[in-house]
Order: structure tokens, then sequence, then C-alpha cells
């Protein structure tokens, strides 16, 4: 299987969709820039959302569901958002079809819609047209929502996971009665974010600022972490948007404090996708197929019986089945694989391809031994191992595998931050090693986007800690409040 995947260092974009392809996690769908999320990915999908899901409702959040079609007129109503999202918006005009004799199945002109709808690109306007009726008082706030949802984005360019036209994502909602209020929030959830890549995906990040080019459109600051892959590119694997009140005041939201005087509503929104796949898969993958860690692999030990006859399938089966129920009993998440039909050695190799963190393998001499085979995804290391306090050792390798792949991608990531002082440097570096580039900036968009336009690299924060550190913009000559981070990025 492994045969079938282009290594890294001759294509490291072909690598990606190899990876994809034999982990069976996504296909390509009819529909010209949508993806067929098959099962493998939904469930790593669905073990991320639990685990998002439950970090957000341990910070007080709640689930809603609002519609998938917004009215129009929504996104003019606020600029800046209308502005950003223009180009991406895909357009309802009829409510039906129709079968004509000369053209076969079209459009009903009869059923053309008053008011054009938009399908979902993300849902600040129809959310906070919906606040405006909610709110009347400060004892209506705050108002903490998350949804789990569907979008659709026009992208012209579009890669499995990474941007998709249609893609899952959640995306959080909340209203303040005060700017404090409103931006410890964001800060919050940028922090969950955070705690979640690191220690769910084991992906280690940079949390920062956006600059006023990168903003969210609509937003007054965004906030993001920031991964690097393996090729050296950045990731942007999450947002937490201070909205300031924009859509307050586009939308007439306004309560009355508790001075009774009336006054606007402050506002966040921030957003993961399953963008968050196609960074674990390009932190943590190798040239064999796809690595995924404990805490999020659907199936975290997979169980390999191996037999000749009749009486040692029986004997075996009855022995896997209690190594089943020993892991089950500590949470973990195991499976037997007693398909017919395909060798042993078969099943290692998808279980490779497919990032199952350990293999188990039990024959009829490990019966008779009280022994179990031992193969770790992350090493490739094998052993063979006492059946006896199996649990135990399978929950401390687990963790040794998850602990692993964060140090390993932290290193790569420590190895490839490279500070540096002259605008040639950076260019060489650039070029040569990539990676995350720490170099000062004049806080002007003039010199931004010369960088942008002259290398294809941006600025993809700028850092939270350790920023105010005077100094002079190597490209204007101009002063500089500190390092900021560039990086080319997907």
């Amino acid at each position: 299987m492994a045969d079938k995947i282009t290594s890294r260092e001759n294509d490291y974009s072909q690598w990606y969709l190899d990876v994809i392809k034999s982990a069976k996690l996504a296909d390509y769908s009819p529909v010209r820039g949508c993806m067929i999320i098959r099962p493998n990915g939904y469930a790593l999908w669905e073990n991320m959302k639990e685990a998002l899901d439950g970090m957000f409702k341990e910070t007080g959040h709640q689930n809603a569901y609002f519609p998938i079609f917004i009215p129009q007129s929504f996104l003019a109503r606020e600029a800046d958002h209308v502005e950003g999202f223009a180009k991406e918006c895909a357009v309802i005009t009829h409510s039906r079809l129709k079968v004509d004799e000369e053209e076969g199945l079209i459009a009903d002109p009869a059923s053309e819609l008053e008011e054009n709808l938009i399908v979902r690109p993300t849902s600040e306007t129809i959310i906070w047209d919906t606040y405006s009726r909610w709110i009347q008082s400060w004892r209506d706030l705050p108002i903490l929502i998350n949804q789990w949802a569907n979008v659709v984005r026009w992208e012209m360019r579009t890669r499995l996971f990474l941007r998709t036209m249609e893609f899952l994502w959640q995306e959080g909602h909340t209203a303040h009665a005060t700017e404090q209020e409103a931006i410890d929030e964001t800060l919050t959830i940028l922090d969950v974010y955070a705690k979640f890549a690191e220690e769910y995906m084991a992906v280690p990040v940079l949390k920062g600022v956006k600059t006023a080019s990168e903003r969210f459109a609509g937003a007054v600051e965004t906030y993001c972490i920031e991964a690097l892959m393996q090729d050296g590119k950045a990731l942007q694997a999450g947002t937490s948007h201070f909205l300031g009140q924009n859509f307050a005041k586009a939308f007439d939201c306004q309560f009355q404090n508790k001075n009774n005087e009336l006054e606007y509503v402050w506002a966040t929104s921030w957003g993961v996708s399953t963008r968050l796949i196609g960074a674990l898969i390009m932190v943590h993958s190798d040239d064999a197929g796809l690595i995924l860690p404990p805490r999020l692999a659907p199936v975290q030990v997979g169980l390999v019986p191996i037999y000749r006859s009749d009486e040692d399938r029986e004997n075996v089966l009855a022995a896997a089945r209690e190594i089943e129920q020993e892991l089950k009993a500590v949470g973990i998440r195991i499976h037997i694989d007693d398909r017919d039909g395909f060798r042993p050695g078969w099943k290692f190799a998808e279980y490779e391809v497919q990032g199952v963190p350990v293999r188990l393998a039990i024959g009829p001499r490990d019966v008779q031994n009280g022994t179990v085979e031992v193969a770790r995804r992350d090493s490739g290391e094998k052993t063979s191992t006492p059946r006896e306090g199996l649990a135990d050792r399978m929950t401390e390798i687990l963790e040794s595998v998850q602990q692993g792949l964060f140090e390993k991608a932290l290193a790569h990531r420590e190895a490839n931050t490279t500070t540096v002082e002259s605008y040639d440097e950076f260019k060489q570096v650039l070029e040569e090693k990539g990676g995350f580039i720490r170099m000062h900036w004049d806080g002007t968009e003039e010199t931004e986007k010369r960088i942008k336009d002259e290398t294809k690299a941006t600025i993809r924060l700028i850092p939270m800690e350790g920023y105010e550190e005077a100094g002079v913009d190597p490209v204007s000559g101009n002063p500089s409040k500190g390092y900021v981070v560039f990086a080319r990025a997907y």
C-alpha cells in the first residue's frame, strides 16, 4: 500500500493527496471543488468535534443551529464583511425547476425569488439579525453560542481538506455587555484552540494577532494559531475574532445597560474546520502513510489474530476477545480484525497506511506463551510483551506515542524558525530553508505588500508574547516595534 504513496522528497503535494487516498480519508466529488469525506476521515472529524465540543461547554457555551440560507440584503449591511465575502458567495435565485421542451431541465422563470439567498459562507449576519430580537437588556447578556455546520465558499483553487468549496466547521458567535468581556472571550477561545491543537492533535502552534490586511472581514482584531508543516509552509489552524460593535451597529442590536442607557452590544466570532485534518496529515505523517495521535485516532489499537486451522482460530479469537475486553475496560479504542480473505501481512500494511497508533498480533504460539506482538506506528518498533498487565502497558505506549509526536513536531518547528536582520537573508532563508522567519516590520501595509509581492511570504502573525523588541525594518529602513513571523502558507 505504501508503494502507492509518492515520497515527500519527490513531490510533497502529491504525497499529501496520496496519503489521503491510501488512508481512505476522502475522495473527490462529482461537484468540482467539493469533497466526499469517507468513514475514516469522518470518524477522525467526529473525535475532533467531540473533544472541542466538550471544551466549549466547559467554558459556558451552548450549541444552536441557524439556517444555511441568508438573505442577500443581510450581507450588504456590514461594508467590510460584504467586500470580504462577495466573490465567494453561492447565490440562489430560483426556488424550483421545470422541464422545458427545447432546453430540458431549467430553473422555472416563474419561481424567481423576491430576494436572492446566499448559501452560508459564515453566519455573522443572520445570527446578529437574530440577536437584535433576543437582546433587550443587560440581563440578556452574555450569549455564548456555537454551531456545528457546513459552509460554502466558491473557491477557485481547491485541495482536499485544506481548501474546498464546501467544508465542515464550528462557528462560535457571542454577545457581551462590555468591550473587555468580548476581548476576554476572544482570548479564551484562542487558548482553547491552542490547547486542542497541542494536547489532542500533538501539533505545536504559535499564538498571535493578524495584520489589518489579513484580518477577518468585519473584525476589529483577528487572533490566530499557526502551525508549521513538514515542507516548511505555515497553516492557519484556527481564528478568533474580536468584532467590536460592528455587527451590532449593522443590525441595530442595542441593550439597556445597568445605568438604563442604550448601548450597542460587543461581539466575537471564532471557528475551526476540517482543515485541521489536513494539518494533522502534514505535521505527522510519513512516506508509509498516515500517522495519527492516539487521542484522536478512531482506532487506537488494531488487533490482528493469526491462525491456520479452525482449532487455532477458535483459541486465538477467544484470546483476542479477552484482550479486547481488557483494553476497552480502560477506555482504549480497540478493533479486532477478524476479516476472512485477507492475509495478516495485508492487514498490517493497511493499519500502517491508515495511521493506527498501535498494532497487536496474536497467534497460536502467543496464546501458549501468554504473549502478544506490539508494533508502534510512529517508530516502527516491534516487541513481544506478556499479556499480563497489557492494558496498563498499552495506556503507557499510547501516551508515549502522543507525547513523542508533539515533541518531534516541536523540534521540527524550532529547527525551522529563523531570525533574520536583513532582507537578503530573509529571501535566502525563505528559498533554501523555509519555515517561520522572524523579521522586524515597520507596521505599514506598503511594506507588508511589497514583501508578499516579491517573495509570496506573508506575515502569519504578530506574536502575543515577546513582540516589543524595537529595531529597524530591513525592507523599508523605518523603525519597528518588534519581530513578526513570516512564512509561505497554505
